[in-house]
């Protein structure tokens, strides 16, 4: 197993520890720095596994299916765990994790019919403004920040919508190719 792949399974393994920072006291007041912590070393291991993975000729099938499965797992873990915090509403959530959901499914009908879809650049900037949002949420500063924090969920909604409808656009073809 490569690098590329073996940092994609150590942020697997972090969502868990993430989770149970987030969700309980077990660290007692260090408990949100260590959850956030942890989010953004995870968040910097998709970064450097992608990164290592194309400089060094190293991507994978493996990598390809689990790359995005892991973002998928800590970005949509996070959103979940603020929502009893009354950090993010329960709505704001269902419409992110439906678009990976609608995503996911759209790829996988595509890859039956032979047809890869690359990632577009909404998605990643989709996913940069989730990452920074959930790093504001998580360590709620307060004052100023309140105000950023609610201009990023908006941003990161309307990225999650642009990048679905991107999506959708580019590869319409899967919808006939694949069966739909």
């Amino acid at each position: 197993m490569n690098l590329p792949n073996k940092l994609t399974l150590l942020r697997v393994c972090m969502v868990p520890v993430f989770v149970v920072f987030m969700l309980t006291d077990i660290g007692g007041d260090a408990n949100k720095w260590i959850a956030l912590t942890l989010f953004c070393i995870a968040s910097i291991t998709d970064w450097l596994d992608g990164k290592i993975a194309r400089a060094n000729n190293l991507v994978t099938n493996f990598g390809k299916f689990m790359d995005p499965l892991a973002d998928k797992l800590l970005v949509c873990s996070a959103l979940v765990c603020l929502i009893p915090e009354g950090k993010l509403q329960a709505w704001v959530v269902i419409v992110i994790i439906s678009r990976e959901f609608i995503i996911s499914g759209f790829r996988l009908v595509a890859s039956d019919a032979g047809i890869v879809i690359a990632a577009s650049y909404w998605g990643k900037f989709k996913t940069v403004s989730q990452m920074a949002m959930i790093i504001l949420l998580i360590a709620d500063f307060g004052g100023i920040f309140t105000t950023i924090e609610v201009i990023l969920i908006w941003i990161a909604l309307i990225l999650t919508i642009v990048s679905l409808l991107d999506y959708i656009i580019k590869n319409l073809e899967v919808l006939t190719k694949g069966g739909m």
